[in-house]
C-alpha cells in the first residue's frame, strides 16, 4: 500500500511539473502559433516539445521517488493523465467559459485527437521510462 501511496504523490509532482510547461507553452500555442498556423499545425508543433518535456520529468522523478515497479510507474502515469484531464476540463470550463460538452466534443476533432494521443503518451512516460532506467 505504501508504494502506491508514493506513486500517486509522484503522479501528482509530475502532472503538476509538466503541467507549469504546458500552461505556458498552451498559451503561446493558443496566442501566437494557431492564429499564424492553424490549430491543427499549432498542435503539431508543441506536441513534440510537450512529450519531451514529459520524458525528462518523468525520467528524472521516476527515479528520484524510487517509483521502480510497473504497478507503481501505471499508478503514477494514470494518476497524473487523470489529474490533467481533470484540469483541463476545469481550465476550459473557468477561463475560455466553454461548457464541459465542448470541451468533450473538441477531443474528437483532428487537434483534439492529436493533443489528446500526447496526453496519453505523457500518462505512459512514467512506465515507458521505468522500463529503461
Amino acid at each position: 500500500m505504501a508504494g502506491m501511496t508514493k506513486a500517486i504523490r509522484a503522479g501528482l509532482a509530475y502532472f503538476a511539473l509538466v503541467f507549469a510547461v504546458a500552461f505556458l507553452l498552451g498559451t503561446v500555442r493558443t496566442l501566437w502559433i494557431a492564429p499564424a498556423l492553424g490549430a491543427t499545425n499549432a498542435v503539431l508543433v508543441e506536441l513534440p516539445v510537450m512529450l519531451a518535456v514529459s520524458w525528462f520529468i518523468a525520467r528524472w522523478l521516476v527515479p528520484r521517488e524510487a517509483i521502480n515497479s510497473a504497478a507503481e510507474q501505471l499508478t503514477m502515469g494514470v494518476t497524473a493523465f487523470a489529474t490533467l484531464m481533470f484540469a483541463e476540463r476545469g481550465l476550459a470550463v473557468l477561463l475560455l467559459d466553454q461548457s464541459a460538452d465542448l470541451w468533450f466534443r473538441e477531443l474528437f476533432g483532428i487537434p483534439g485527437i492529436l493533443g489528446l494521443l500526447g496526453q496519453i503518451g505523457f500518462g505512459a512516460m512514467p512506465l515507458l521510462v521505468g522500463r529503461r532506467i
